[in-house]
This record gives structure tokens, sequence and C-alpha cells, in this order.
């Protein structure tokens, strides 16, 4: 009963406040321009005025504050906390998931709610390939091979849109 919002598991609730609270700052606020300049290049966000070492701590920090929290609701979600607990696959599907929802892993691109996208769809892979019965190293390998190509293509059409002046 605790943990219920109306009906809503609270972990819902809070999760999509996150995800509308990141969208709106990065989107609308001069910080998140700040934080996407910085990612598209750190010499024109210096030459620009902004405070990159400024902004830099400010992001890991915030960084840091939603990996507590992510690690609060895994430790709630399995009941134990251990050294353990996030072995595995864990990080390769949330570098997969970003990637696959758009982000860029050179900087500058990306999106709250196509990084949320991103995890549909690695997720959708995972229990797709998991409902076959497809073993767990080839299942690794076919997560891999879908995230190299994610990569694969992010740099091809960055590589592309420098060559016609738009990157």
């Amino acid at each position: 009963m605790f943990n219920q919002y109306k009906g809503l598991p609270l972990a819902v609730v809070l999760f999509v406040l996150a995800l509308v609270g990141t969208d709106f700052v990065l989107r609308r606020t001069t910080f998140g321009r700040n934080v996407f300049a910085l990612g598209g290049s750190v010499e024109a966000s210096r030459r620009a005025g902004i405070n990159v070492n400024g902004i830099r701590i400010a992001v890991f920090a915030i960084s840091g504050t939603f990996a507590a929290i992510g690690g609060l609701f895994w430790a709630s979600k399995i009941a134990a906390a251990n050294q353990s607990a996030g072995a595995g696959d864990l990080l390769m599907n949330v570098i997969a998931a970003a990637v696959i929802g758009g982000t860029s892993l050179f900087g500058g691109r990306g999106r709250t709610w196509n990084a949320l996208l991103g995890v549909m769809v690695i997720t959708s892979i995972q229990y797709g390939l998991a409902l076959e019965g497809i073993a767990t190293p080839i299942q690794y390998m076919i997560t891999g091979a879908v995230l190299l190509a994610t990569v694969v293509i992010d740099s091809v059409t960055r590589k592309t849109q420098k060559t016609a002046g738009r990157a």
C-alpha cells in the first residue's frame, strides 16, 4: 500500500517525474544548452564564455545523484545490497539503450525521451531473445552487435554531416 499512488507503483511516478524534469532542464534552460554545447565542442564552449569546469562538475554531480537513486531502486527491486548486484550486462544495456535512443557517443546530441525509447527497444530485444530460449552468451553477442551497429551508424552519420558542413 505504501509504494502505491492511486494504483500506480511509486517507482513509475518518480521515474516519469525525473524524465519530465530532466527533459525540461535540458531543452528549456541555459544550463541544458550549455551542457549540449560542451558536449559538441569544449573549445567552442570555452570561447563562447561557458564555464566549462563548472558545467562538467555539475553534470558529474547530477550523474552521481541519479546513479545513487538508481542504486536505491535496484537494491529495493532485488531486496539486497551487495557488490555483485550490478554485475553482468547492466552497464552494456544502459549504454546500448542510450545509444539506440539517439544519444551520440561523440557528444552534443540526444534527448531524454529518445533514451526512454532506447530502453524499451533494448528491453524488447532481451525479452524476445529470452522467450526464444537463446543462451545468455548469445544474447550478449546479439546485444553487443546491435550496440556496435548503432555506434557505426552514429559515426558514419556524424562524419557525413561534418563533410556536408552541418555538424
